[in-house]
This record gives C-alpha cells, structure tokens and sequence, in this order.
C-alpha cells in the first residue's frame, strides 16, 4: 500500500496542515495575529504534559490546552492590557509551565524535540486521519462562515450593521487556530506552528488581489514549501520541521523581491 511509505505519509502529512494553515494564516495577517498563533501553539506543550500524566490521547489534550489559551487571549483581550503584551506574557509562560510540567513526569519517555520541532517522519496512518479530518473540518467551518468572518475582519463597523457579531466571529476563528494547532504539532512542533500559519500567506500576499486568490496562493506556496522542505532534509540530512520552515521563508523574501520589481516598473 502507497501509504507504506513514510514519505508519502510525511508529504500527505504535511499537505494536510498546509490546507488547514493557509486560510487561516491569511486571517492571521489581515488581523495582525501573528502572536496570538504563538501563544496558541505554546500552550499544547502543557497540553501534551497533561495527556502523559493521565494517560490520555496527546491530540485531546494539546486541542483542550490550545482551546483554552485561545478562548483566554480572547475573553482577556481589552480589559487593561493591550493584545500585543497580553499575548506576549500567556505565550512564554504557557511554554514554560509546559516544559516545567514534562520535567515532573516519572517514568514517561518523552521526546520533547519532536514536540517542540516536529516529526514528520514519524507520522502513521492513524496520525494521517487524524491531520485530515481536522483539515477538513476547519475548511468546512471556514466555507460555513467565509463572507461574515471576511466582513467581520475587514470592516468591524460594516459586519455590525449587517447584523453580524465581530466577536463571535472572532471566536470561530479561534476555535478553528486551537484546531490547526492540535493537529499540526506532530508536523512541524510547536516552535514551528506558528511559522507555517504566517509565511506562506505573508509571501501570498503580493501575489493577489483578492482574498480568495491570497487563500489560493498561500496554499500553493506552503505546498511546496513542504515538498521542498522534505527534499532537502532528504538530500541533505537535516530537520524536516524546520527545513520546510526555511523553504518558506525563501518562498517570502522572493515574494518580496518582486513586489519591489514589480513595484519599481510601474
């Protein structure tokens, strides 16, 4: 069976978080959320403590813990503390609470490096499932509310006389970055997340002119960023996780250069 392979399973692995990812990461940007997605991805370290110490499924517990720290950020968002400091104190104290809580556990072997960096070559079939069936339900939430939560985005002032719910909306959105980081961490880790939710839509934005084509490009572009990322960690026997981070960061500054191409002919 193809899915014997474990690079099959690394690409299909990979592709899965990449279509997850890149509509939610174009929300990121157009939001300017980039902290609120390392907070998120933060807190699934104490998410997989919890899980080892009770003997429960890793998934559940990283998708309780990144439910949590979202649906915190957003209950606390505005009540004294701007959101760039409230994100920055929750995403480096998550992390650390996890790593503390890890070191409290007896007699479990855990590989912290995968957790924290990815081990995509380690996914199974069952993690395959796992990683697809959350892809799917974040695009089939995202499909469900695709107009509100653009308008919503966009113009705040403009949803609310159409009769929509910024905040609700907002929580859809979080519910949906708990999601994509439940089922990513086994991928690229949590250090990782974050960068797969921003660099493929950041490079996709010179690229489009609408939100749908942006959506479109951030996929493409994270596509192959996974596929780049698994063939030079091939070739050249380095971390998969961060090999396909830094293919997509080559993918950014090229999108950049020639926006000032572009820009300095016109």
């Amino acid at each position: 069976m193809f899915v014997d392979d474990f690079l099959i399973r690394a690409a299909l692995a990979g592709l899965g978080v990449v279509f997850a990812a890149a509509p939610l990461g174009c929300f990121v940007v157009w939001r300017r959320m980039a902290y609120f997605g390392d907070a998120t991805a933060h807190a699934s370290i104490l998410g997989v403590a919890l899980a080892l110490a009770f003997d429960t499924s890793i998934f559940g517990g990283v998708l309780m813990m990144a439910l949590t720290m979202a649906l915190t950020v957003s209950t606390l968002s505005g009540r004294g503390y701007t959101m760039d400091t409230l994100l920055g104190v929750m995403a480096h104290s998550a992390l650390a609470f996890g790593l503390v809580a890890v070191s409290f556990l007896q007699g479990v072997r855990i590989d912290l490096m995968a957790y924290l960096f990815g081990d995509i070559l380690a996914v199974n079939l069952s993690d395959l499932i796992v990683i697809w069936s959350g892809a799917a339900l974040i695009l089939a939430l995202l499909y469900w509310r695709w107009s509100p939560l653009l308008t919503a985005t966009l113009n705040p002032e403009l949803a609310q006389a159409a009769g929509l719910d910024p905040k609700r909306e907002q929580l859809a959105l979080t519910i949906a970055l708990a999601i994509v980081v439940a089922v990513a961490i086994k991928v690229v880790g949590v250090l990782l997340i974050a960068a797969m939710l921003l660099i493929p839509a950041a490079a996709a934005r010179p690229l489009a002119k609408t939100p749908e084509q942006m959506v479109l490009a951030a996929a493409g572009l994270g596509a192959f960023a996974v596929i780049g990322g698994l063939n030079t960690s091939l070739q050249l026997d380095t971390p998969t996780g961060p090999s396909i981070v830094c293919v997509a960061t080559i993918l950014f500054v090229i999108s950049g250069v020639a926006r000032q191409i572009i820009r300095g002919r016109n």
